[in-house]
Parts: C-alpha cells; sequence; structure tokens
C-alpha cells in the first residue's frame, strides 16, 4: 500500500503539537512563575510541575509524530486529548474566576485554538482513519 500524504492541515497540526510538547518540556526550567504545568484547572510547581509537564509532553511528542507519520496511534490520542483539554479549561476558568482576566477577545481567541485545533485534528484524522498506518 502506498503511503497517504497527510496533507497540509494535518501537517500544520503536528508542527503545532510538537511545539506544544516542547513547551511543555520546557515549562519546568522556566523561572517565569506564570509558566507551569496546568493540571485540572491548577498550576503545578515543583516536582508535580516537572513530572505532568514531562508526561504530557511525551503524550504530545506522540501525538504530533503518530500525526506526522499517519499512524494509527494518533487516533486514540485524539479522543483522549479533546476532552482533556475541554475539562483543564472548564476547571481552569473556575479555580481562577476571581483573578486578573484577559480582554474579551483574547479569552475568545485562546478558547477557540485551545479547543479547535484539537478538535479539527480529532475530525480529520477520524475521516482519515483508513489512511492510517
Amino acid at each position: 500500500m502506498a503511503e497517504k500524504s497527510r496533507g497540509v492541515t494535518l501537517t500544520i497540526f503536528a508542527i503545532l503539537f510538537g511545539l506544544l510538547a516542547l513547551s511543555n518540556f520546557i515549562k519546568p526550567f522556566s523561572h517565569d512563575p506564570g509558566t507551569t504545568f496546568i493540571f485540572l484547572g491548577g498550576r503545578m510547581s515543583g516536582a508535580p510541575n516537572f513530572i505532568l509537564a514531562w508526561l504530557f509532553g511525551i503524550l504530545l511528542a506522540a501525538y504530533a509524530y503518530g500525526i506526522w507519520t499517519m499512524r494509527k496511534f494518533a487516533l486514540p490520542i485524539a479522543y483522549f486529548y479533546l476532552p482533556w483539554v475541554i475539562l483543564n479549561t472548564i476547571l481552569y476558568g473556575i479555580r481562577n474566576s476571581g483573578g486578573m482576566q484577559p480582554s474579551a477577545a483574547i479569552a475568545i481567541a485562546s478558547i477557540a485554538i485551545g479547543i479547535g485545533v484539537p478538535l479539527a485534528s480529532l475530525i480529520l484524522l477520524h475521516r482519515r482513519r483508513d489512511d492510517l498506518a
């Protein structure tokens, strides 16, 4: 069977998820207290920040690789990651409702991109599931 092209959109998503994985890998080394891994809506610190950031970094690196190489294992990651992002976004909003809030435009754009990219990648991978090796 000839290898199927992933197309431009999935290529962009693979690169974005790869960059997100890299971002998670470097979060534990940041000196900025605002740059930590968010888990179940809360900012992590110390060992939990390192462990969770690296675990999700590995997951996202695998996801990026799965998309890039059009592998079947990318689809279950997509099914896990989208609900995780939605849950984490909701819990973050609840846990941080009293603090400083971004403008409505920034909040809407962040949510649209933060949920839209995982949703779109899941939809595309699901539609192309027969092309996955």
